[in-house]
């Protein structure tokens, strides 16, 4: 068997199962008597909104955000594009152009929100007060973190004219239909991109308990505006989203559930740990390694060959002048570790935008014989580790998985096979 194809084709399937047209296919809202508004947001919009108008089949006005390189053609609707993870001034302007496409909308209009991940960074939106610097120091500072994005996330909808439902709440007396592609642990469509369109129960009282607990250094203006009643985010029983929908149109458990299928369909049977796996991206790296490594050498608790597959979205807690690499890498730069010695096992981790971090790649490949190629090139994989440069080791290797953007999102994307007999 060639495993990186295996892998890749697993992979692939994952993606399919996110295909903008199959996903919006099945969750097209009734036409209004009015207008159709579209605003499309995150790392896949351009390709959620480029299906949209083909399924609708009627013009539709509006706008795309995207990242840059993201973009894809449509009909109707501009594509603008912004930074991410850091946002910048096109961010900016981006925003504002999605506040003028859902003003001055009736009772008989439609906005359809498509809403998958990036859109916290791509719609920049400082409160009065505070100015695109702060916002960017902001992001900096959760990235740097190791936060979960559930904690992130509820800090930012606190420093924001558009997040936490903020921009549902600018479309009235329209409804607001959100169609969510979600990035999220728990599919929770209030925590993909901060929930423009969808508010939450989230406190200003528990974005600040998160920071305390976290020890996340913020500038004094940022914390004085969470602190402030100006940060206070609409709450799901507000007036403003009577009579909205919501819906989670794709997710990592159904990009999962199709790359087991296609495993099963090869022969090798398939196990999904979990769809909403969180924490260090190095320790979850050591847990799949452990696992992997009962299975190879005792048969327990799942019998050999089999693929282990699972999703969620880990973090990677930045020191001072790190290297380059995101959680993808870095989780399989400890799994690595985790399984030397055993190559009857190979693993490939990719986030399912295509992107992992700010590289080119969307994971690599790992094996239990990566660290020992690095040492036989004179490579120590101390020195990758202590330099927190996982894509610089799996670059050395040649091992890096670039597939390109993918024009959806639904969270990284694990795979381990386990076959000793290969």
């Amino acid at each position: 068997m060639d495993k990186r194809a295996f892998l890749s084709g697993l992979f692939d399937a994952a993606v399919s199962a996110a295909d903008p047209m199959t996903a919006l296919a099945q969750a097209l809202p009734d036409k209004p008597k009015g207008r159709t508004v579209v605003v499309a947001l995150g790392k896949g919009a351009a390709q959620l909104a480029a299906a949209f108008e083909t399924l609708w089949q009627t013009p539709v006005e509006g706008v795309v955000v995207t990242r840059y390189g993201y973009a894809a053609p449509c009909r109707y609707l501009p594509v603008l594009e912004a930074a991410h993870p850091v946002p910048d001034a096109a961010g900016l302007a981006a925003t504002d152009a999605v506040f003028r496409a859902v003003q001055g909308l009736s009772a008989d209009d439609l906005v359809v929100a498509l809403v998958c991940g990036g859109g916290s960074a791509l719609l920049p939106a400082p409160p009065e007060g505070l100015t695109l610097e702060d916002e960017q120091a902001l992001n900096r500072a959760l990235l740097a973190s190791g936060a979960p994005i559930g904690v992130m996330n509820a800090i930012r909808k606190h420093v924001s004219r558009i997040k936490g439902g903020r921009l549902a709440a600018a479309a009235a007396p329209a409804k607001v239909v959100s169609l969510v592609v979600s990035d999220v642990p728990g599919d929770d469509p209030a925590q993909v991109a901060s929930g423009p369109t969808v508010p939450d129960a989230v406190t200003a009282s528990d974005a600040l308990g998160y920071i305390e607990a976290r020890n996340i250094v913020l500038p004094e203006r940022i914390m004085r505006h969470i602190s402030s009643d100006a940060s206070a985010a609409p709450v799901p029983n507000d007036a403003a989203f009577a009579g909205h929908e919501v819906k989670v149109i794709a997710s990592a458990r159904l990009s999962l559930e199709a790359a087991a299928a296609r495993a099963e369909a090869q022969g090798i049977p398939a196990v999904i740990l979990s769809d909403a796996i969180e924490g260090e991206a190095k320790d979850i790296g050591l847990m799949h390694a452990a696992l992997a490594r009962e299975v190879a050498l005792r048969g327990r608790p799942f019998p050999a060959p089999v693929v282990l597959l699972s999703g969620g979205e880990t973090t990677v807690t930045l020191r001072e002048n790190p290297g380059r690499g995101g959680r993808n890498t870095a989780f399989l730069l400890s799994l690595a570790a985790g399984i030397e010695g055993l190559p009857g096992i190979a693993a490939l981790a990719a986030d399912t935008d295509g992107i992992d971090g700010s590289q080119d790649n969307a994971g690599a490949f790992a094996d239990g014989c990566s660290l020992a190629r690095l040492r036989a090139m004179g490579r120590d994989p101390g020195d990758f580790v202590k330099a927190q440069d996982p894509y610089g080791a799996f670059e050395a290797l040649g091992d890096l998985f670039v597939p390109g953007p993918t024009g959806t999102n639904v969270n990284d994307f694990r795979a381990i096979l386990v076959d000793p007999q290969s």
